[in-house]
């Protein structure tokens, strides 16, 4: 297998990828995407358009911004690349970025797309052995220009909040939080161009015509994976036709929405972008001794810091961060069921939402759908009201005692304890014999580098923990190897 060639070598089929340079107008921009390969030229477009002016095509700010955006998808594809050019305005701060998160995205790709079982893939790369490097990414990055004319500061304001929204669970709670607690919320929506853009439909729809400051940033990014897909042999070309809870290969992929909406934060003053993440998005693990962040690094607290220190470097005035790290995923649904019931029955969490008349109803038969059925049940809320049927419920149910669900493994052991002590599902002899219950989920939890006791802003967090603690058993912190009772 494979010959002689190292493991990583028949990873690299494209000889140059090429971004920019990008055409800035006042509501959008377009970023020519060029793939050299087998002595051919393929090109496509990336394009982000805005529903209202954030860009000025005369100012080298706006240029820079947007050469920043359009960077983003590119970053998926250090692994298989000789080399990749960024064509634009790019400072010091900006080119280390992309250098730091390509390699560290190669390294998370490797892993997870490669060494971990993948559906996608097909040939030897379907049996890569094992190889430790220093550097993972394999492309030699060239910035074609370096300036530092555009750092000028934003002037941001720190009672202003951005959220990006999806219409998941997440960013549903947090706009109803810092809401409820009285500040200037924006929600601001990621339209990818193709069925992703369901999911937050129901979502877009309540704030557009309900909620003063909702925004929506439209993007073809998921053709352009599309397309980069076509040009990489190791994946199977009937890509679209399997059914899979995961990307083929991307794992840079929230930077592509919130890189997206910087525009409208920056026309608007605001200086917190929050994003929807609970405490189990952040963890650090091993392959055969590869480190790696379980394939959820920009879901983590380290990418928040990352960017947050990006931001400031920049002079951008931009603080990133999640209120939900110190919850539970189960937490979080309960909250939002609980607490904003009318909100949450815009919530569609799955993987192929389809429309039905004129709402988006999820597909029941997912690992998403599998998981928020289970909750809400294990809560007593009415699945229901958020657009599933009595039957999909029963299935979903049923499925729950065979079928894994991406969570936290103590959640999972949670929700099936909560289940069969309700009733709600059957497990067998075995199963029941070796089922644990974790209270701790039904917790706040505070880790020293999943989510420290200090990491919300100080004028947020006693109010926030005030509403947590309505929901929570109380608050725990980890020392010494275990949990220990905190007061709050």
């Amino acid at each position: 297998m494979n010959g002689g060639q190292a493991p990583l070598e028949i990873l690299k089929v494209i000889k140059k990828l090429e971004i920019g340079p990008v055409k800035v107008e006042r509501k959008r921009f377009i970023a020519p995407y060029k793939v050299v390969q087998n002595h051919q030229v393929f090109e496509t477009e990336l394009i982000y358009s805005y529903e209202e002016n954030v860009f000025d095509p005369a100012e080298p700010a706006s240029r820079h911004l947007a050469n920043m955006i359009a960077a983003q998808v590119a970053m998926n594809y250090g692994l298989f690349c000789e080399e990749i050019v960024f064509h634009g305005e790019f400072g010091a701060a900006d080119q280390k970025f992309i250098e730091d998160m390509t390699e560290n995205t190669a390294n998370e790709i490797y892993v997870m797309k490669f060494l971990e079982p993948n559906p996608f893939l097909v040939g030897d790369a379907k049996n890569l052995r094992v190889e430790k490097r220093e550097k993972y990414s394999q492309a030699r990055l060239e910035f074609t220009y370096t300036s530092t004319e555009y750092f000028q500061s934003w002037d941001s304001q720190t009672e202003q909040y951005a959220i990006l929204s999806s219409g998941g669970k997440d960013s549903l709670l947090s706009f109803a939080l810092m809401d409820e607690l009285g500040y200037e919320t924006h929600p601001i929506f990621g339209n990818e161009s193709g069925r992703h853009w369901f999911t937050a439909l129901n979502a877009f729809r309540h704030f557009k015509a309900n909620i003063p400051n909702t925004a929506r940033v439209w993007m073809n990014s998921d053709r352009v994976f599309a397309w980069m897909l076509r040009h990489l042999p190791f994946v199977r070309q009937d890509f679209a036709s399997v059914r899979a809870d995961i990307y083929p290969i991307r794992l840079w992929t929230v930077a592509v929405f919130l890189f997206g909406v910087l525009p409208l934060l920056r026309k608007r003053g605001i200086g917190n972008l929050l994003i929807g993440d609970e405490y189990d998005s952040t963890w650090t693990g091993a392959f055969q001794g590869i480190p790696h962040y379980e394939g959820l690094y920009d879901q983590s607290r380290y990418f928040d810091d990352a960017l947050t220190l990006y931001f400031q470097h920049n002079k951008w005035g931009i603080h990133q961060f999640s209120i939900l790290r110190p919850l539970s995923e189960m937490l979080i649904l309960r909250i939002l069921v609980s607490r904003y019931p009318a909100l949450q029955a815009h919530q569609v969490s799955c993987h192929a939402a389809h429309k039905q008349g004129e709402r988006i109803h999820p597909c029941g038969k997912c690992e998403k759908c599998r998981r928020i059925i289970g909750m809400l049940t294990a809560f007593g809320a009415d699945a229901t009201r958020c657009g599933y049927t009595t039957e999909q419920i029963a299935s979903c149910l049923d499925a729950l005692a065979i079928k894994s669900i991406h969570q936290e493994a103590e959640g999972i052991a949670q929700l099936l304890h909560m289940l069969v002590e309700q009733g709600k599902i059957e497990l067998s002899e075995q199963q029941r014999e070796t089922l644990q219950s974790h209270p701790e989920i039904l917790n706040m939890r505070f880790h020293p580098e999943n989510s420290p006791i200090d990491y919300l802003p100080d004028a947020i967090r006693k109010p926030l923990l005030q509403i947590f603690l309505q929901y929570a058993i109380g608050g725990l912190q980890w020392r010494e190897g275990q949990w220990h009772d905190v007061k709050l």
